[in-house]
């Protein structure tokens, strides 16, 4: 575990190098995504060309994710049975397809219709995308995962732009640009993705319903369903609010868009493992509240600011709320993904047309305060059930002091790099200086981001790299055992550490940092912050190319001293 990811495999993951499968792949991801913030700046250029009312409009959304609600439940069931190309085939067609219609409505009721249809398809899509791109990545898995984020980030943030270039001209030509674009990256993916294996096992269509009878689950999605109705105001409702022109209503969240992926991606993980998902929830969700009172009273200027500045809390919430729904529960993460999204997507059914009649009846503020209450009614919802919640129920306590003397195993953190080596050669020489056993540990690291994870190494690879290691222990007569553990990038670091606590290690053993490691950007360097915070000492050996035998290391690791570290 010497880089942020630590079970990156050996070098440094690259973000370029990559098949053209891949690539493909991306170019029509962020096509997919662009359909977040697409219609933002051409809602009231819709409004006036058909002729409807805001709350009539705002049924775009209504359909759009009543549809792609539903289908949450029967993605993986496709998926699982027809393969993930195919999946992401269908899905990009049906874009491609429903787009196109879209763009010939003559009323509200046909495009309202056509949004469903791109909903479907966008359902297929953007669930498979992320699976897709990891299984056929060949310049290291953490490299792909960068790439889709990359991919997010530049839809979410260009749809807006997209919408504000191409509807300054006619409301249409966003929705006929987007099929065309759609198209070619059907026609790239037809053309460079193989067929991928079938999963080893199916989704049943019951499995995600099943999956809301845990309780951390359903509490969490309930809390997201309440925090979505204030995502989908700012969303659906803003722009009728500020009635500027189609470029400024792109521009404006052209920002919240890039404000919205950077949280997401760059600075959630690092909060969360400051402060905990539980105490990074309340007090985002508090401040998302504050902001949407802005929204309620404040000028065009204040709103515009609160806009952009929600994206930035928006990025946050989406993450951490992913996040514990995934892992809050034994079950697989497909299901609870499924479960979750049903649950929180119909957010997007209800507050877009919800708030437009709210705004229509009682005025905008009535709608944005509503959308403020929901928000920490997801919070209070989070507070009042935390004991569901396990570990992210807890406040973020010190990892870094414990209670219990260092008298235990020798703890070696392995990541499975060309570092190992000489982590496990230290370990040796150690172990053979007192006599004492060594416990070896790898952590799975999954990349959190968004409304997306991933794990950056299979299972089975994972569990090589701890029995290697003891079976090579054995071998040369070191009393050793190991174990697999599992948790997101961001968190490796306090697993390495809580673990370290319960077996009151004497001597904690990782290699140092990766040079050029991306993973240290996103999440910091476990290395650095287990030598810094682990409260008992720790050595940090660094990888050395041509080392001789076991034992034998060119360079000193470095020792830090069993002193209490601040909180993480």
């Amino acid at each position: 575990m010497s880089s942020s990811s630590a079970g990156a495999a050996a070098g440094a993951p690259s973000l370029f190098r990559q098949p053209k499968a891949v690539w493909a792949t991306a170019f029509a991801a962020v096509i997919g995504f662009t359909s977040i913030g697409l219609v933002d700046p051409i809602l009231t250029s819709i409004a006036e060309g058909l002729s409807a009312t805001p709350s009539q409009v705002s049924l775009l959304f209504t359909s759009y994710f009543f549809v792609t609600a539903v289908m949450m439940l029967v993605t993986g069931f496709v998926s699982s049975r027809i393969g993930g190309r195919n999946t992401l085939l269908l899905g990009a067609l049906l874009i491609a397809v429903f787009a196109a219609l879209a763009g010939t409505s003559d009323s509200v009721a046909e495009l309202v219709a056509y949004r469903a249809g791109w909903g479907l398809g966008n359902a297929f899509f953007v669930v498979t995308a992320l699976s897709v791109i990891v299984g056929a990545a060949s310049g290291g898995t953490a490299g792909a995962i960068l790439l889709y984020e990359a991919a997010l980030g530049l839809g979410i943030s260009a749809g807006p732009l997209i919408g504000a270039a191409l509807g300054a001209h006619s409301w249409r030509y966003p929705f006929f640009g987007t099929a065309a674009l759609m198209t070619i990256g059907f026609l790239a993916i037809a053309v460079f993705l193989d067929p991928q294996p079938k999963p080893a096992r199916k989704i049943g269509l019951s499995g995600p319903l099943k999956a809301l009878r845990h309780p951390g689950l359903l509490t969490t999605s309930v809390s997201a369903l309440f925090y979505y109705y204030a995502f989908f105001t700012v969303l659906a409702f803003a722009p009728f609010v500020l009635r500027l022109s189609a470029h400024a209503i792109g521009l404006i969240f052209f920002g919240w868009g890039v404000a919205l992926a950077l949280f997401s991606v760059l600075v959630a993980p690092r909060l969360q493992a400051r402060f905990g998902a539980f105490a990074l929830l309340a007090v985002s969700l508090v401040g998302f509240a504050l902001l949407l009172c802005v929204m309620a009273f404040g000028t065009i200027p204040m709103i515009v600011t609160a806009v952009i500045a929600s994206g930035a809390l928006m990025g946050v919430n989406n993450t951490v709320y992913t996040e514990m729904a995934l892992e809050v529960s034994e079950q697989p993460r497909p299901v609870a993904s499924a479960a979750y999204n049903f649950l929180r997507w119909f957010a997007g059914v209800i507050a877009p047309y919800a708030a437009s009649r709210l705004g229509e009846s009682s005025g905008p503020a009535s709608a944005f305060l509503t959308a403020a209450g929901a928000a920490l009614i997801g919070g209070a919802i989070l507070v009042a059930l935390r004991g569901n919640l396990g570990r992210y129920g807890q406040t973020r306590q010190d990892a870094s002091i414990s209670s219990v003397p260092p008298i235990g195993p020798i703890l070696v953190g392995l990541d499975g790099s060309a570092a190992d080596r000489a982590v496990l050669a230290r370990a040796v020489a150690l172990s053979r200086q007192d006599g004492g056993a060594v416990f070896v540990l790898h952590v799975r690291p999954i990349e959190v981001f968004g409304e997306f994870a991933a794990a950056l190494e299979d299972r089975a690879a994972g569990r090589a790299v701890v029995d290697t290691a003891v079976a090579s222990l054995g071998a040369q007569g070191i009393t050793a055992m190991g174990e697999v553990l599992e948790d997101s990038a961001a968190l490796v670091p306090q697993r390495v550490i809580a673990r370290a606590n319960a077996l009151a290690a004497r001597t904690i053993v990782l290699g140092t940092r990766h040079p050029g490691d991306l993973g240290n950007l996103m999440h910091g360097s476990v290395a650095d912050i287990v030598g810094s915070e682990a409260g008992r000492p720790v050595e940090l050996v660094p990888s050395v190319a041509g080392e001789g035998e076991a034992g034998e290391t060119a360079l000193e690791p470095r020792t830090f001293a069993a002193t209490p570290g601040h909180r993480v």
